[in-house]
């Protein structure tokens, strides 16, 4: 089972997205996102619930519940 970090990396990638426009969605730095997708720091709830609608996902497939909820 994959870790959400991984998930959101490849979320980002398979949409040809940079981490500073990913970032400036949230509304953080690239940096924090960074640490985000590197599993240095927690993503907070909120940065889970815009990454879901960004991405159109649910919750569960970002938190590697459920793999075939794209």
């Amino acid at each position: 089972m994959k870790e959400y970090n991984e998930i959101i990396r490849e979320l980002r990638e398979d949409n040809d997205l940079t981490q500073e426009t990913v970032a400036q969605h949230l509304n953080t730095t690239q940096q924090v996102y960074s640490r985000y997708e590197n599993g240095t720091n927690e993503m907070p709830i909120r940065h889970l619930i815009a990454l879901c609608k960004f991405y159109g996902v649910s919750a569960d497939y970002i938190l590697g519940l459920n793999e075939n909820d794209k």
